[in-house]
């Protein structure tokens, strides 16, 4: 069989072996994907509890159908800011948009930038949010390590903290 060029190797991969291990049709599982429609979950106003000014998290998608991660959009106004805190499983960041921050305890205050990827190791404490005179999108993706629990929060970054001083 003659395959085009500019087919891609996993599709090629699958057509020359259909009976991969682990891998299966909806039809034989049972399971099929799920489409979370734009603006089915409402966005939320962050928390005082958690974060220093305004931010705006809007769910992605659940934890669900047999995996752990979940992910949502944070959008920080100027200025505002996570509390510290730590992912027991880790998280990744991927900015979307403007210009933010972003700081392990004891570390340097870092620039983030629309395009960049952070990723967290589990049980770093950290905090991230939006420069002073830009807002921040980030995309946030988090793994639970029991159901529901994907952060432990801290205490708030200082004004100190957050200027890196």
């Amino acid at each position: 069989m003659k395959y085009d060029k500019f087919l891609g190797f996993g599709l090629a991969l699958a057509l020359m072996c259909p009976s991969l291990p682990g891998i299966s049709f909806a039809a034989e599982t049972g399971k099929s994907q799920t489409i979370v429609r734009c603006g089915e979950q409402p966005s939320v106003q962050g928390s005082e509890k958690f974060f220093t000014g305004r931010a705006r998290i809007t769910p992605l998608y659940p934890a669900a159908n047999g995996m752990r991660s979940s992910g949502g959009s944070v959008t920080f106004e100027p200025g505002a800011r996570s509390n510290w805190h730590v992912h027991p499983v880790g998280q990744v960041l991927i900015v979307t948009d403007g210009v933010g921050r972003t700081q392990e305890w004891g570390g340097p205050v870092r620039e983030i930038r629309a395009g960049d990827v952070i990723i967290c190791p589990a049980g770093v404490k950290h905090w991230h949010g939006a420069s002073p005179a830009t807002a921040m999108t980030h995309i946030s993706v988090c793994e639970e390590n029991e159901p529901g629990r994907v952060v432990d929060w801290m205490e708030a970054v200082t004004d100190e903290q957050y200027a890196g001083k």
